[in-house]
């Protein structure tokens, strides 16, 4: 019977209506001995293996078969197996598996159809189409798991964004699901390489499929990782939370998690019933975020990193200094106290203050260092600076790869959506020379900002979505869910030590309170706030849990909560003890070693040898040493030959003395870092410190980089298009290392005011507040010369408003009186006008025995201007700053014809230079430039006006009188002028000696008599008198007031320039 089935299947492939005979012959191919006729093309298209030649061969295969199937060849077997069940024609014969590698976009048939094998239709067509589509079909649900799981997870503790069960399947794998019936989900399914939901299993049934996918991807982890372009990292990722058991803990990882649980919640609790009435920001509704952040410490640590560097907001910051860093509990409790400070600074709010803390993990029995930064109210202000001081910690630890030092950015929702500084931190994370090899995110999703809701502060669905843009993978975890939240920290930390890259963990959780204690929030959300009243804190959701695992007895967790308790109150009893508090206590980056043993009155020389000199600015003018091979752009090669030239007639331009200056830092071993936009180069063309080959990319040479063998590390780096956060960075990176010149500078200065944030909160007042030391320098270009009003004026008037000394009040002069002053005030302003000024104070930023952030007003068309160059003799051994440079001209030879003393600074000098010689007033008219407007060189400005005691003063500028350094310095020379008095040596000493006064207090009454003790009759032989004059004004000469900088119109501009050196000179 099945001999006659076969023939028969045999027989039809033959074309309808062939004669018998024809068949026959068709069969066997005709008569033994002869060429058999070929078969119609319809036969062999539908057998591809049979021929006439073979009709033979295939009988005896098929009479094998009927006696013993495994005789044959399993190809044999499937054919005859398929003819013998009535497979259709054409569809009995299955070629053999190829050994062959698959083709691009294809795949065995048998890797996805593993059921297919024990099927005895195989061969059928219309099986085989449903088979692979349905794998097919399993794989898109996979995938949409993965790339859409999170958006049905069990996220939101409040239950206020949870989707409904019901829709939630569908909003997931939509339209993939519709081939499937119920007897399906009971069919087994190959799984593709893309999941590891099996484990070991190759083959699950359907509904164990989507069990583990929904359980990986649905429940209260949420991951956002598809969007990832490497399939090594999105493998990685699913092999983390796809395979069975991953998150599995054991009893002492649930103790340990409970513990830490308990002392979050407890610091908490103990706050707000000691300090009822005061703001603290806690962390209820979030207490997770401690442990949170020791596991991803704790694991971190395990992998090799030693140091962590962490930014944060003002919620739970006082949390996280106790039980992260732990920072002595009595130190925190003194700030509720509201003692007064024991030492220097104005001190600033608790949450907002820093720390630094050497610690052993008692978890990896390893030594670690812990840092968080300061940070002012403004929300994510800190992300720049803790990446600037990571990326530091990296370069002076030779950490390369960034396994030793790892920071830590903690976030709010509303801020990580709405704040621009976070995308721009993000663009840094993988900037050669500003990559920290992988930071870890971590974001307090309170679900609202302030009074804010999200559906009204951001326009993306998660606030986390900015982190898309650098490929970080995203974790969103329900922060009710605590072990959920521990796999998160695990595999976070294992991320970042694998892949060097950013990662964001998305702390979903809630507000207890309001924006702070004191805040009612049922104002404005009482919906939300009704639900979180009724809601059990995290601890005894944990709490129950573990005791109904067996894991814990209730008499374990109340052992735990009354240990952290006693620790607590004993703190507070030693706290209420004190009487003072420390601002020293809260330094975030201690400089260990820097202030011992130094004069702290005393300056290093800034002069160097002229054979450094030479050497630099020989190298600094030359071709690389394989000049031959790397091939100069011929405009370069001139720059070269003219530096050269001028290094030969021992001169310096503006690009030659800040080149010096730099080169004679590294040969004393000091780094030298220069950021910005188009540093490298230089906006104006002037710098080209990089040269690069004209033919071959990437092929480079430094040539400050290249001057001695033992030098320092000279770093000079183009930055992104970012003020704020490069700014931010640099600030972060000078806090590090003291022994360091850090510098950014603006591509034009007026850009500075997108980075107002760093310039106020950090650098004018961050050592005020936090008794934080930075030597920062910041180049503004500067000056009033045609280009508009965005490309002129670096707002010089800012600067100086933000300054910190007392115009009224005249410093008592001494030896030290210069640096003194340094000493006192918060920052330096100067507007060098030549390059030996330029050369000199920047290497006193590092020659002072403390630092001060340095801005100078650089200048544009000075670049390249002959008259602006200096002498070699105006840097070498034995010169120095010049605060000021008086008239050297005819003017001063004969002080007495003088009828005018113009005071100036910057540019300007030059364009009244130039008119006054024209006018020939250069006896009448004495010029002084003042280089260094912050502190006020009083010393020098008075000495000059007695010079010229009969000369009207002028303050001339070429900024708007609303603008520049005029309202800075009018009150200033008034008081210099004005406020003279009988001043002893003597006087001096005991003003400084004082402990009960300060300096100003007690000269106060030797400025206003009438309200002090009486001059002496006669001063003593120590003393030095000046004797009083009538009051003495000074004039402003310049541009009117205006509400621009500067015009945009060249004619005016040109008018107005006349203008100012006519209303200069007329006498």
């Amino acid at each position: 019977m099945n001999r006659a089935r076969v023939l028969s299947h045999l027989l039809s492939r033959a074309p309808p209506g062939t004669p018998l005979a024809a068949a026959r012959t068709f069969l066997y191919g005709g008569t033994r001995g002869k060429a058999s006729a070929p078969p119609p093309p319809t036969a062999l298209a539908a057998e591809p293996f049979l021929n006439g030649s073979s009709s033979n061969y295939v009988e005896e295969m098929y009479t094998a078969w009927l006696q013993d199937p495994k005789s044959v060849h399993q190809s044999w077997d499937t054919f005859f197996r398929n003819a013998s069940a009535g497979a259709a024609p054409g569809t009995a014969y299955t070629a053999p598996p190829s050994l062959a590698e698959p083709t691009p976009h294809h795949v065995p048939l048998s890797s996805i159809a593993p059921a297919m094998s024990t099927s005895p239709m195989v061969g059928d067509a219309q099986i085989s189409d449903k088979v692979i589509d349905d794998h097919l079909a399993v794989q898109g649900i996979i995938r949409a798991y993965q790339i859409r799981g999170h958006s049905i997870a069990n996220l939101d503790p409040l239950g206020i964004n949870t989707v409904d069960p019901s829709q939630g399947r569908q909003l997931v794998v939509r339209n993939y699901m519709n081939r499937f019936s119920e007897e399906d989900m009971e069919r087994s399914f190959k799984l593709p390489m893309s999941t590891y939901v099996g484990g070991k299993e190759r083959q699950l049934p359907l509904k164990e499929i989507i069990q583990r996918l929904e359980n990986a991807y649905c429940r209260s982890i949420g991951v956002e990782f598809m969007f990832i372009n490497s399939l090594e990292q999105c493998n990685w990722i699913r092999q983390k939370f796809e395979s069975p058991g991953v998150m599995t803990m054991d009893s002492m990882e649930k103790r340990l998690l409970l513990a830490r649980l308990t002392r979050s919640h407890g610091f908490e609790a103990f706050l707000a019933r000691k300090f009822s009435s005061e703001k603290r920001f806690g962390l209820e509704g979030c207490e997770i975020l401690i442990p949170a952040m020791k596991q991803v410490i704790d694991r971190s640590t395990s992998l090799g990193v030693e140091s962590f560097v962490m930014g944060m907001p003002h919620r739970g910051r006082l949390n996280v200094l106790a039980n992260v860093c732990r920072k002595p509990l009595e130190h925190i409790f003194t700030q509720f106290a509201g003692l007064e400070s024991a030492d220097e600074g104005s001190g600033d709010v608790k949450y907002h203050l820093g720390t630094y803390q050497e610690r052993l993990n008692r978890v990896t029995n390893k030594n670690i260092r812990l840092a968080i930064v300061a940070n002012p109210s403004h929300l994510e202000a800190c992300d720049p600076v803790v990446q600037g001081k990571t990326r530091a910690e990296q370069f002076y630890h030779g950490d390369s790869e960034g396994k030793k030092v790892l920071s830590i950015l903690l976030h709010g929702d509303a801020a990580f959506s709405g704040q621009g500084i976070v995308y721009e931190t993000f663009h840094l994370s993988e900037l050669p020379e500003y990559t920290t090899h992988g930071t870890i995110h971590i974001v307090v999703n309170n679900q609202i900002g302030f009074t804010t809701d999200p559906r009204m502060s951001r326009s993306s669905p998660y606030c986390t979505d900015v982190a898309r843009v650098v490929n970080a993978p995203i974790f969103h975890v329900n922060a009710d869910d605590p072990e959920a939240v521990m796999h998160v920290c695990n595999v976070a930390a294992d991320w970042r030590s694998t892949f060097h890259k950013d990662v964001v963990i998305d702390l979903v959780c809630y507000r207890r309170n309001g924006h702070n204690e004191i805040d009612e929030p049922m104002f404005t959300q009482p919906l939300m706030y009704t639900r979180i009243r009724k809601l059990k804190p995290v601890i005894e959701l944990y709490g129950d849990k573990l005791i109904s695992e067996g894991v814990v007895t209730p008499e374990e967790v109340k052992e735990v909560k009354d240990k952290y308790e006693k620790i607590l109150e004993t703190a507070f009893s030693v706290a209420k003890q004190e009487t003072q508090v420390f601002n020293k206590h809260w330094i975030d980056s201690p400089w260990s070693g820097f202030f011992e043993g130094k004069d702290p009155l005393k300056i290093s020389p800034t002069g160097v040898h002229e054979d450094t000199l030479k050497h630099i600015g020989k190298k600094f003018s030359s071709a690389p040493p394989n000049a031959s091979d790397f091939v100069i752009h011929r405009g370069i090669q001139r720059i070269l030959n003219s530096r050269m030239e001028m290094v030969e007639s021992r001169t310096a331009d503006w690009a030659l003395g800040e080149a010096m200056a730099f080169g004679s830092l590294l040969k004393e071993g000091t780094h030298v870092r220069l950021s910005g936009q188009d540093v490298e180069r230089g906006t104006f063309s002037h710098r080209h410190h990089v040269l690069h080959h004209q033919k071959v990319d990437k092929s480079q040479y430094n040539a400050l980089a290249n001057l001695y063998r033992d030098q320092a590390p000279y770093t000079v780096c183009n930055s992104s298009l970012s003020e704020y956060a490069v700014l931010g960075f640099e600030l972060g990176f000078s806090m590090t290392n003291p022994n360091a010149l850090v510098i950014w500078e603006a591509q034009f200065g007026d850009f500075n005011n997108t980075a107002q944030c760093i310039i106020d909160q950090f650098m004018s007042s961050g050592q005020s507040k936090w008794i934080r030391q930075s030597g920062l320098v910041l180049l503004l270009p500067h000056g009033m010369e045609g280009m508009g009003p965005e490309h002129s004026s670096a707002r010089l008037e800012r600067f100086l408003q933000m300054t910190s000394d007392d115009p009224d009040v005249l410093p008592p002069f001494s030896d030290d009186f210069a640096i003194r002053q340094l000493s006192d005030i918060n920052w330096i302003v100067a507007n060098c006008s030549t390059p030996a000024s330029y050369f000199h104070i920047l290497r006193r930023q590092i020659a002072l025995p403390f630092r001060k952030p340095l801005i100078i007003m650089t200048p544009k068309s000075l670049l390249r201007l002959p008259e602006a160059r200096s002498s070699f003799d105006e840097m070498i051994e034995g010169t120095e700053f010049q605060r000021m440079y008086p008239e050297a001209g005819p003017a001063s030879n004969n002080p007495a014809n003088v009828k005018r003393l113009i005071f100036c600074s910057g540019r300007v000098y030059y364009d009244l230079l130039q008119a006054r010689k024209e006018a020939g007033l250069e006896e009448k008219i004495a010029i002084a430039r003042v280089e260094q407007i912050a502190p006020f060189p009083y010393d020098l400005v008075m000495k000059e006006c007695a010079k010229y005691a009969d000369a009207e003063l002028v303050w001339s500028q070429e900024e708007h009188k609303n603008m520049g350094a005029w309202s800075y310095i009018q009150p200033r020379i008034s008081t210099a002028l004005n406020h003279e008095r009988h001043i002893s040596s003597e006087r001096v000493k005991v003003a400084h000696d004082s402990e009960d006064q300060s300096w100003y207090e007690y000269w106060f009454p030797w400025f206003f008599p009438s309200s002090g003790p009486p001059e002496p009759e006669s001063p003593a032989p120590s003393q030095v008198h000046v004797a009083s004059k009538p009051i003495r004004p000074v004039r402003y000469a310049g541009r009117p007031v205006s509400a621009s900088p500067a015009t945009g119109n060249k004619k005016t501009h040109i008018r107005e320039s006349k203008q100012l050196l006519e209303d200069s000179l007329a006498l």
